[in-house]
Parts: structure tokens; C-alpha cells; sequence
């Protein structure tokens, strides 16, 4: 009998479409929430039949002949949500390899604002004009756009603060929300807040209480408006930090005279990797197998080499809105890696928009249904692992005759190696091997323009006599008020004995 077409019942509103992929290959449709639709193609129920007509079935007739079909039953108000359906270009919609047994949504959880709208001049009529669309994986979720995108200033001089702290793992980050009777410019100007820290591994349940000291603000770019995120420090009910507040020590090193009179600069690069939420498998890669080998994703542009892309871009935005001095952002050597700047940033600062500028990459990533993991060796093998280099400075060493300002802080960094390769993040013995841009973690380096050393100075630093230095060894997990403050504290407050002094400037080939 020769195909006539679907003959398709719709109800008088219809609820969202969700497509289901294995591979390239599209298996079904289902359009479900609060209807009872169906679709019948000879009595049998479209939604369950799957699709094998041709290796990419949203190049046929048939296909387009149904698209098209569903879409002149929509009512108007509902084409500009339908019209935006077709195919992933979102990086983070990655579909399970061929070999695997079971189909992927097109997509799941995304953060509408990055959703590319439809033109609002009427629904496509050519695939050329259909968009990306964030589909969630119940309808519900979209009914509550307009709820989350609403802007309540019009209505009210209150703001919702986020006030975000570090948990008990030293890695963890945890917030919650209170509102604030008006808008404020100064963290003074906020109440002190707090949390069941037996919850977070900070406090016995018996004396759970610990309280937030609000440092930091920054806007808060899933809210918009007035609204706020708040970098907190935590502290016991008596005002003493608690274990794992490293900030306090490190306002403290900060506050010393000769820190502040030095204006210590930072510029940090972290570097993150992006991993398939189900199988913690590196975003890009085949799960359970590897791609190619390294050296075309570095910087790479392209669906097979760059993975991961409107994540690093959101994040971009974001951070540029939040007021942090994020400075540019690059893919990484390992596919499914990425890196940001932030800096140069001053003493505490620094600390404070890495933290906020991490809380807002789990919060993309949240959204995106994509795992971030800041593991310093996330790959074993011959894959690099991911760092978070600390560019450093001083007003001496950004002066004229700085780089004998810049020799003698190396050479205190050596004698120090081993206290700050201790504070330099946990798992870094696996990355700091002297392979993979790396110095060995057991030995202390440095060289103009070696990324094989514990310390590279660029060739810039050295012609013109003056600039910074590049600290290799911190891991991705470090804790930026750590390493800032001991950077600052070995350079600037440290001092060894001439003897000392003697022997690691013989020993590291160093004329000071």
C-alpha cells in the first residue's frame, strides 16, 4: 500500500516536542506533558515509531513533510517555541557514540538565556531558519520562564542576595539566597548570615552553627537586576575563622605594609575540564574510548576538536557582567579542556574572583547538565592535566631594574619549594611529573620562556629588564587565597640567611 502521510490529532494547545538521538540517527518523537497527543501513521503511534529511513532522517521528505505538518497546527504563540527545534549545535548536547544501546535527548537542561531565538516575523519555512533550541527534559521547566527572566525591579526596591562560601572539602562551593531590603555597594553594608556547617563537614552536630562574614560582591548574572552573589568567608560564633577559611590568613599577609606599599599584581589561569555528566568521561570524547591524539584542540576551532565552546562563552559573559576581571578564556591541549584569565588583580581580590568566577561555572554547568571537574591529572596517560599557572608581580619588579627584583623572589621560591608544593592543591603529584608542560614536582626550576619549569619568565620580562614571573606548579584545585598569600609571603616577607641564599643561587644556576 503506498504511504499517504501521518494524519495527526492535536488538542486545542500542545505542550513541547522532545526529540530522542542515537548517535545521528533519530529514534523517536514524543510531544507529552499535559495532552494526550498522537501522532498515527496507519493507526500506529508515531511517537513510538522509530525512524530508519536513512542514516540522518531530518534530510527526508517524510521528515520535513511532518515538521511542516506540526507546524501549521500550531497556534501562533506557540510556532516561535516549536520553530526552534532542529538539530544540536549547543557543544554540550553531545550524543552517546554509535556503539552505545541507548538514545540521547537532543537536549536537557540549558540556561534559556543562550537559547538563539526564532525571528519573530512568523515560523520558518526552510530548515536554514530554524534555531537551537534549549528543550528541557519536562515542559514544565519552560512554563517557568517567564517566572525566572522576570525583572521584580519595577516592583520593588528588594534585591536577592546569594551569599556563597566554601565547604568543608576546601573545593566544594555552597550558597543560598536571602532578600536584602534595598540595593547595597559595599559588603558592610549586608548582615552577617548563617548555616548548619554539620551539613557541610565544617561543625559537630551539636554545635553546628557557623557563621558567614559577606567579603566580596559581585551581580549576580542568572538573576540580573540588582540582584547580587556575595563571596563569604565563615567563622565560629565567637569570631574565629574556622580550618577551612584560608581567606582570613590571607587578608591578613595582604594588610602587611610591606604587601600593600608593593601592590602585589595576579593574573591566575584556570584551567577546568568538562565531563559527560553520566559517565564522568571527558565532554567530546567516545565513552570508554579516546579520541585522537594530542595537538589539534589546542585553541582549535571545529565539531571534532573543540568541545565544550558556548559553555567557556556563557561563562565569558558572565563574569564580564558580574564585574570580575576575567581576561580572556582559550580550549586547552586536551580536548574537552578549557582555561580562563582572570587578573591583574590586587592582593584579596584576586582570591575572591576566582571563587566567584568557579561558583558561576558550576552554575552553567548545572544548567547545562555537564560535570566540572578541576582534577589537576583528570586523564591518565598521555593526555596534559590542568593547572592553574599564577602570574605574579610586584611594583619593584614592574619597575626599571625589576628583574633582579624578579631573580632574587625565585630564589626565594626555591627555598620554599617544598611548603608551597604542599599548599599548591591536592593530586598535583600526578600532574607535575616533567612531562606534559610540566616540571617535576620533586625538583625546583625555572627559565625565560620554558614551560618545563617550576617558574617561567617570559622573554618580554627579560629584554625590557622588568615584569613578572609565571608560577607553574599550582593544580586546578588550588585555593587561590592560598597561593596568592604565600607567593606574597615568601617574596616580600620571607627572609633566608645569606648563607641559604648562597646555596640555591649555586644550585638553581641563579646570579643574583
Amino acid at each position: 500500500m503506498a504511504l499517504k502521510g501521518p494524519k495527526i490529532y492535536f488538542p486545542p494547545l500542545i505542550t513541547y516536542p522532545y526529540l530522542f538521538f542515537k548517535g545521528q540517527q533519530l529514534l523517536s518523537i514524543n510531544l507529552f506533558y499535559t495532552y494526550n497527543i498522537k501522532f498515527s501513521l496507519h493507526s500506529l503511534p508515531l511517537c513510538l515509531l522509530p525512524f530508519s529511513l536513512t542514516a540522518n532522517p531530518l534530510n527526508t521528505p517524510f521528515f520535513w513533510f511532518l515538521f511542516q505538518a506540526i507546524l501549521q497546527a500550531l497556534p501562533s504563540w506557540e510556532k516561535g517555541k516549536m520553530a526552534q527545534l532542529l538539530a544540536p549545535s549547543t557543544q554540550w548536547q553531545m550524543t552517546l557514540p554509535k556503539t552505545s544501546t541507548y538514545g540521547s535527548p537532543i537536549a536537557t537542561k540549558m540556561w534559556s538565556s543562550l537559547v538563539l531565538k526564532q525571528n519573530k516575523k512568523g515560523a520558518a519555512k526552510s530548515s536554514g531558519k530554524f534555531k537551537v533550541v534549549a528543550l528541557s527534559e519536562n515542559s514544565t521547566v519552560n512554563r517557568l520562564e517567564n517566572l525566572l527572566n522576570m525583572d521584580v525591579t519595577p516592583y520593588t526596591d528588594k534585591i536577592i542576595a546569594e551569599y556563597v562560601w566554601i565547604g568543608g572539602s576546601g573545593l566544594d562551593m555552597r550558597s543560598k539566597s536571602r532578600t536584602i531590603s534595598k540595593p547595597v555597594k559595599h559588603p558592610s553594608e549586608l548582615p552577617k548570615w548563617n548555616y548548619d556547617g554539620s551539613s557541610t563537614g565544617q561543625a559537630p552536630g551539636e554545635d553546628s552553627e557557623v557563621i558567614l562574614y559577606p567579603q566580596a560582591i559581585f551581580k549576580d548574572p542568572f538573576r540580573g537586576g540588582n540582584n547580587i552573589l556575595v563571596i563569604c568567608d565563615a567563622y565560629t560564633p565567637a569570631g574565629e575563622p574556622i580550618p577551612t577559611n584560608k581567606r582570613h590568613r590571607a587578608a591578613e599577609i595582604f594588610s602587611n605594609k610591606k604587601v600593600v606599599d608593593e601592590v602585589p599584581w595576579f593574573g591566575i589561569e584556570q584551567e577546568y575540564t568538562l565531563l559527560q555528566q553520566n559517565v564522568k568521561w571527558p565532554l567530546g570524547w567516545p565513552v570508554g574510548g579516546y579520541p585522537g591524539p594530542q595537538g589539534p584542540y589546542y585553541c582549535a576551532a571545529g565539531a571534532d576538536k573543540s568541545f565544550g565552546r558556548d559553555i567557556s562563552d556563557a561563562h565569558y559573559k558572565a563574569c564580564l557582567y558580574a564585574g570580575i576581571n576575567i581576561s580572556g578564556t582559550n580550549g586547552e591541549v586536551m580536548p574537552g579542556q578549557w582555561e580562563y584569565q582572570v587578573g591583574p588583580s590586587v592582593g584579596i581580590e584576586a582570591g575572591d574572583h576566582i571563587w566567584c568566577s568557579r561558583y558561576i561555572l558550576e552554575r552553567i554547568t548545572e544548567q547545562a547538565g555537564v560535570v566540572l571537574s578541576l582534577d589537576p591529572k583528570p586523564i591518565e596517560g598521555d593526555w596534559n592535566g590542568a593547572g592553574c599557572h599564577t602570574n605574579y608581580s610586584t611594583k619593584s619588579m614592574r619597575e626599571d631594574g625589576g628583574f633582579e627584583v624578579i631573580k632574587k623572589a625565585i630564589l626565594n621560591l626555591s627555598l620554599r619549594h617544598k611548603e608551597h608544593i604542599s599548599a599548591y592543591g591536592e593530586g598535583n603529584e600526578r600532574r607535575l611529573t616533567g612531562k606534559h608542560e610540566t616540571a617535576s614536582i620533586n625538583t625546583f626550576s625555572w627559565g625565560v620562556a620554558n614551560r618545563g619549569c617550576s617558574i617561567r619568565v617570559g622573554r618580554d620580562t627579560e629584554k625590557n629588564g622588568k615584569g613578572y614571573l609565571e608560577d607553574r606548579r599550582p593544580a586546578s584545585n588550588m585555593d587561590p587565597y592560598v597561593v596568592t598569600a604565600l607567593l606574597a609571603e615568601t617574596t616580600l616577607l620571607y627572609e633566608p640567611t645569606l648563607e641559604a641564599e648562597a646555596l640555591a643561587a649555586q644550585k638553581i644556576a641563579l646570579n643574583v
